[in-house]
């Protein structure tokens, strides 16, 4: 007969042991502190890193920032509604981004300075009892046992030994975990470099992003908050890293931008190259990878510190929902699989913009000005671009989600295929499952204007238009929705806000702005399940929900599915 596996220890220093103290770590920190999951952050360096790096932080990221109880502490460090123009090398306009939606909350696009933003983070984690940053600690080890993860750790103590259920590994493109636990790196590290040269007291004063695809020298011009630009200069074969350090080198670069170069108030001059890469895996055993640790991009579309904290608004909620008993551990399985296809989709949108803009071929440089003059006369198109519809939103089609057509646990097809009536009269084909829902503002009993997440909380929530989802379950599915946590709220046009107040917990939401009727009109699926991540889960009909629970159960690795 064979023996039981011994159970993990119970004298674990941690939960989760998080390496590295970027957005990615910091974000997983305070996302797992709210859920109060015990997380320890080992930083190898003495203190946050102090200057610029990422400029661009998107709605996405900012509602994630919502998730952690710090977007208004974030807020005064962004720019909301940066609009980027793409120039040519005679100064005109050849594309201009300008998104004006906030489906999910927030403005699209946002410059931020990222020093300020990530001691936010960090000042965040005091917060918590149970979630603690250690800096000055170099993992020099990494062991996965299989029912727990130890690590060898350098300290200014001298070494020790420190073991949780889970590590993740969120540090950087030079990741020493990725490298302990033998993950491939694949993509491409280009000879095209880049000298970035970030400035106090803005000498400019202009609030946006100016991309110069002049085949003279492509340059970027970006105004952030605080008074900080940032100018970003190609170097050809033939200069040498060392430019960085010559004055006239960089005042050269910088007269036709500057008035007068030799005043600038400097913050740092660095060179560095754009890499295209992801990791071969995003989890091996009880170890797993986010952020650059996981993927680089180039920083064209500013995605590289949004898809890590994307990583981590991912991540967390599993890892709590395994660690509190409430899913298996193959949950964890839908991290990489919903995660490195958007990652992959997000490097080759980044990389193809990157080569719209720096040919330094005159004829190439001009063939593209002609096409994008002929392009923007075109009125769809000029709004594709604008409204930054060529961004490839995530979708997962694997995962922790129920098709909406088959009912199928664990796959979503992007496309509705029934032949009901609703569905042959709906708006749109397109299914919700496996993308996010929109974040609109409501009004309940109690209170006005506010948004949906908000209302909602850190867990998993059932909305329905019109109704009360309470009625739609027996008895046994609303004990296993109130084990899962979920927040059961009914949908409802302003006007109807009293009627029939529910006695049994749930929460009524009236639609103030009509997004959410717009939403629901367009689409047959009234009944929406919501994962703590606010991505949808599964949808359908109101005859549907106790089905659907159930397939959900199963997609999720539930014990009692």
């Amino acid at each position: 007969m064979t023996s039981a596996p011994p159970p993990p220890p119970t004298d674990l220093d941690a939960d989760v042991l998080i390496v590295g103290a970027g957005p990615a770590g910091l974000g997983l920190a305070n996302l797992l502190g709210r859920q109060r999951v015990r997380a320890l952050v080992l930083e190898q360096l003495p203190e946050l890193i102090d200057f610029p790096r990422g400029v661009g932080l998107d709605d996405e990221s900012l509602r994630s920032l919502q998730a952690m109880g710090l977007v208004e502490q974030v807020l005064p460090h962004t720019t909301p509604q940066h609009v980027m123009r793409l120039v040519n090398g005679k100064g005109r306009v050849i594309a201009e981004i300008k998104p004006g939606t906030r489906e999910f909350g927030w403005s699209r696009r946002n410059a931020f300075v990222q020093p300020l933003v990530d001691k936010v983070l960090a000042q965040g984690l005091d917060r918590f009892d149970q979630v603690e940053l250690r800096f000055e600690q170099t993992v020099e080890t990494i062991t996965d046992h299989g029912d727990h993860v130890e690590v060898g750790v350098s300290t200014p103590q001298g070494p020790r030994t420190l073991r949780a259920h889970y590590l993740v590994g969120a540090d950087g493109g030079k990741s020493r975990t990725r490298k302990h636990i033998g993950v491939s790196f694949e993509g491409q590290s280009p000879s095209t470099r880049w000298l970035v040269i970030d400035v106090n007291d803005d000498p400019l004063g202009t609030p946006n992003v100016f991309l110069g695809a002049d085949p003279r020298r492509p340059y970027v011009s970006l105004g952030l908050p605080h008074a900080i630009r940032r100018f970003e200069f190609m170097l050809f074969e033939h200069e040498a890293d060392t430019v960085v350090d010559d004055p006239t080198f960089v005042q050269g670069l910088l007269k036709d931008h500057v008035p007068h170069p030799e005043r600038l108030n400097f913050i740092r001059q660095r060179v560095y190259t754009h890499h295209s890469r992801i990791a071969g895996s995003f989890r091996k055993g009880r170890i797993f990878l986010a952020g650059d640790a996981a993927h680089l991009m180039p920083v064209w579309q500013g995605q590289g510190y949004n898809s890590g904290i994307r990583d981590s608004t991912n991540l967390a909620w599993k890892l709590a929902a395994v660690l509190r008993g409430e899913c298996a551990d193959t949950l964890l399985d839908t991290y990489d699989l919903e995660r490195r296809e958007h990652a992959k989709a997000m490097i080759d949108i980044s990389v193809a913009f990157g080569r719209v803009i720096k040919p330094t071929n005159r004829v190439v440089a001009g063939l593209r000005d002609g096409v994008a003059a002929v392009l923007n006369a075109a009125p769809p198109v000029k709004r594709h671009f604008a409204e930054m519809r060529y961004k490839p939103m995530p979708r997962y089609h694997h995962g922790a989600v129920v098709d909406a057509t088959t009912g199928q646990a664990g796959r979503s097809a992007a496309e509705l295929t029934g032949r009901s009536h609703p569905v042959a009269s709906a708006n749109t084909k397109v299914s919700p499952v496996g993308v996010q829902f929109i974040q609109p503002r409501v009004d309940t009993a109690s209170e006005s204007n506010v948004l949906l997440d908000d209302l909602i909380g850190p867990t998993w929530a059932v909305l329905c238009w019109g109704a009360n989802p309470a009625q739609m379950f027996s008895a046994d599915d609303l004990l296993t929705l109130k084990a899962l946590g979920a927040t059961l709220i009914s949908l409802r046009p302003v006007t109807q806000l009293d009627n029939d107040p529910p006695a049994d917990g749930t929460v009524v939401a009236a639609d103030r702005t009509g997004e959410l009727k717009r939403w629901f009109d367009d689409r047959p699926t009234p009944v929406v399940f919501l994962r703590p991540d606010r991505f949808v889960a599964a949808a359908g009909l109101t005859q549907d929900a106790p089905a659907l629970l159930a397939a959900l159960l199963t997609a999720i690795s539930f014990p009692a599915a």
